[in-house]
């Protein structure tokens, strides 16, 4: 960590004590879990489901999951005491606490689109790894070896590229996959949540992959105290104003927001000069 993010996060972290409810914005696979290839697989890293929990009970922290996962898989994996928003499918999909859920509409040349696509992949995924979500069809190459992995990359393309001409599509590419989607992404679901805060509320976002930089952008486009953090084991080019390298520095974030929510500014400053 450079001298100028040091000094970012501590503003940041300064500002949380003055705030009814600050937002905290979280990815999941790769930022709360490491990659699976069952995807299943993927339990939050040692410690981490402590510290939100910790977090959940200062009753001040509003906590958000904003995961390209389906909605309804994220609460049974972080298994909180209490359940947490999600915006899944990179956004297009909401699931309240109370288990209510919205979903954007596709429109109809979209979905229908998506449908031809869906029978077209179930009979033959080139080699990949094919996954059908409500607004979206998805191609994963991740465990491939890199000539199979261009390969199945090549032939998806030639599907999806067209298809995202389309009105109301579009082409949203990850590490080790590419997904043809409809619907707001991680940036429009920043800034839903943003817009239903009060002002001059602080936000954090912190993800890994490239589905994550929508929603770097829109944070810093922000206002409020804010900011955005790239959790990643290694470093690229990023808008991200701050990167963190998992497990360690995710723990060390969370700690650290626990830490300022519940201490006055200057006191938090003290603790972090004692170190």
């Amino acid at each position: 960590m450079n001298q100028r993010e040091a000094e970012k996060l501590e503003d940041f972290f300064c500002s949380l004590n003055d705030a009814e409810a600050p937002l905290l914005l979280l990815d999941y696979d790769g930022t709360l879990a490491d990659f699976r290839i069952n995807r299943f697989d993927a339990r939050p890293w040692a410690g981490v489901r402590e510290l939100l929990a910790l977090i959940q009970k200062d009753n001040r922290t509003r906590l958000f999951i904003v995961t390209g996962r389906p909605a309804g898989e994220i609460n049974p994996m972080l298994q909180l005491p209490e359940p947490v928003e999600v915006w899944g499918l990179h956004g297009a999909e909401r699931l309240f606490i109370d288990g209510s859920r919205e979903m954007q509409e596709a429109p109809p040349e979209a979905r229908d689109k998506l449908n031809e696509l869906r029978t077209q992949l179930r009979l033959d995924a080139f080699g990949g790894l094919f996954e059908d979500k409500p607004n979206a069809v998805v191609m994963h190459w991740r465990g491939h070896t890199p000539r199979q992995a261009r390969q199945i990359e090549q032939k998806t393309r030639s599907l999806f590229e067209p298809a995202a001409l389309l009105s109301g599509l579009s082409l949203l590419e990850f590490e080790a996959g590419v997904e043809l989607r409809v619907g707001r992404d991680k940036g429009g679901a920043v800034e839903a949540i943003v817009e239903q805060a009060e002002p001059r509320t602080p936000v954090v976002y912190v993800g890994d992959d490239l589905t994550d930089e929508s929603a770097f952008c829109a944070v810093n486009r922000m206002p409020h105290p804010h900011l955005s953090v790239l959790m990643r084991r290694t470093w690229r080019q990023t808008a991200a104003e701050v990167w963190l390298q998992p497990p360690d520095g995710l723990r060390w974030f969370l700690r650290e927001w626990e830490k300022a929510v519940n201490r006055p500014g200057e006191e938090y400053r003290r603790l972090l000069a004692a170190g």
